[in-house]
């Protein structure tokens, strides 16, 4: 039987499906169906219609949807945590961390939506607006086009998804062609919050189809999570409308000399380099350690990676799974030897099997290595040496990334100097940069992207200050 996408709340079929496949063992993980051009025009109606109801909704209303959405993935956690391993190819124990993620993150936007209010401003700071106040508040830009990844196919979604309802914007969520599946069975979930017909579908179509809906002028806020080329490309051809991308990025970890449980920052840096088989934005790539400590450092990383496990990632006992597909594999693969030729020195793995990459350490790695300058997107950590803190941190900064970087260090003078001169959105001090907090803002700059995530940050992104005055008060 097809899964069938959602249409203005509404579970629609068609004759036309695609499978999906596991990346490890090539088994079908699931078969849907799959939007007609009519079906997406619908949609994208339906929520053009649908945008002053939904815009209208009672706060209350809006975060009782939200609390059911959280709720109800708490009650089948198993249930989406098995279809993410099953399309994804994400080790289980990851899946399940990912669906408890998804449950703060919907909860977190309920939260917000009732807290979702304006402003006041007295403008009688001038005479001649003696008895006048400001009522500033926020309200949505119109229906967003919401296109997520593959590699958090329900925390993604949810990210996009969730600040959309809170606000009361009605949206289009396009999912990742390889990993659509987690996303319709959200709709199932959506399907009983009550909310108004168009104020969400859910459509797996082609990104040539996405093209098209991107320059929709019914869809006026446009939000990303992906490649670069893509992302740029989309903003690049919507000046006029309101665009927030997230891209990914290269992210460093600096281990200062002043930092000594290693163990502690050799587990972290293994575990959050390799986890999800590299595949997360924020996974540790780069390693810029103090020549003080990095010689021990190197020999506990790699004695920590050497430990995780590769295979099926329905088992419970894999740590590192395959990456979403063969082609993927076969690029970190390149890119590894590529790295070795240009001098790199290869201290662990760096051998494929199939869409499989072995947890592979590098060090001494060229700065230029594609390794190191672009995002390898697989479990590759590079670990090169420095002999100040001030030559890591403008490291971490040479790049054309800014999205988060960690900072090993219990020096108060130091974090401040990382958190006030590194170029990204986030700097994490005495942890890996893959800590995320999902009510947190989150996103980067340079070629990181533009705007911010987490419910809070992408509720102010989605929606637009509006004032009214009020005349005749005595303040």
């Amino acid at each position: 039987m097809s899964t069938p996408f959602w249409i203005a709340g509404k579970p629609v079929t068609s004759g036309d499906t695609t499978t999906v496949y596991h990346s490890y063992d090539s088994s079908e993980a699931g078969v849907h169906c799959v939007p007609s051009t009519s079906d997406v025009e619908t949609a994208v109606q339906a929520a053009h219609d649908a945008r002053t109801e939904t815009a209208a909704l009672p706060a209350h209303a809006r975060a009782a949807a939200l609390d059911h959405v959280s709720r109800t993935l708490t009650e089948r956690t198993e249930d989406f945590a098995q279809l993410i391993t099953a399309e994804s190819a994400k080790p289980i124990t990851w899946a399940r961390a990912e669906v408890g993620r998804a449950v703060s993150t919907f909860r977190w936007a309920a939260e917000e939506a009732r807290r979702f209010s304006g402003e006041l401003q007295r403008l009688d700071t001038d005479p001649g607006a003696t008895g006048r106040m400001a009522l500033v508040r926020r309200v949505p830009r119109g229906p967003v086009l919401g296109i997520t990844p593959f590699n958090f196919p329900l925390n993604l979604v949810a990210h996009k998804v969730a600040p959309a309802l809170a606000v009361g914007a009605p949206i289009v969520l396009k999912p990742a062609p390889a990993t659509p599946l987690t996303a319709l069975a959200l709709g199932e979930v959506l399907a009983d919050a009550g909310l108004p017909a168009g104020a969400w579908s859910i459509l797996p179509v082609g990104n040539d189809v996405a093209a098209e809906m991107v320059i929709d002028p019914r869809l006026p806020v446009v939000s990303f999570t992906g490649s670069v080329p893509v992302g740029w490309r989309i903003r690049d051809s919507v000046p006029r409308k309101h665009v927030a991308l997230e891209l990914g990025g290269n992210a460093a970890a600096v281990v200062c000399p002043d930092w000594t449980d290693l163990d502690f920052a050799a587990k972290r840096i293994a575990t959050f380099a390799m986890y999800q088989a590299g595949q997360s934005c924020i996974a540790v790539q780069r390693v810029y350690a103090h020549t003080d400590v990095f010689d021990e450092l190197v020999e506990r990383v790699v004695d920590q990676v050497g430990a995780l496990g590769t295979g099926d990632p329905r088992s419970p006992h894999t740590q590192v799974g395959p990456l979403i597909d063969v082609a993927a594999a076969e690029r970190v693969e390149s890119w590894v030897n590529d790295a070795i030729a240009a001098g790199a020195r290869r201290r662990l793995g760096g051998r494929r099997d199939g869409a499989t990459v072995e947890p592979t350490v590098l060090t001494d790695v060229p700065e230029d290595a594609a390794v190191m300058a672009d995002e390898v997107f697989g479990p590759v950590v590079c670990l090169n040496p420095v002999d100040s803190v001030d030559k890591a941190l403008r490291r971490v900064n040479d790049s054309r990334f800014g999205l988060q970087t960690g900072v090993f260090t219990r020096d108060l003078p130091t974090a401040f100097q990382a958190s006030a001169t590194l170029d990204v959105g986030g700097v994490v001090v005495g942890d890996v940069p893959s800590f995320r907090a999902d009510q947190m803002p989150y996103g980067g700059v340079k070629d990181s992207g533009v705007g911010r995530e987490g419910p809070a940050a992408a509720m102010a992104d989605f929606t637009e200050e509006r004032v009214t005055v009020l005349t005749g008060l005595q303040l």
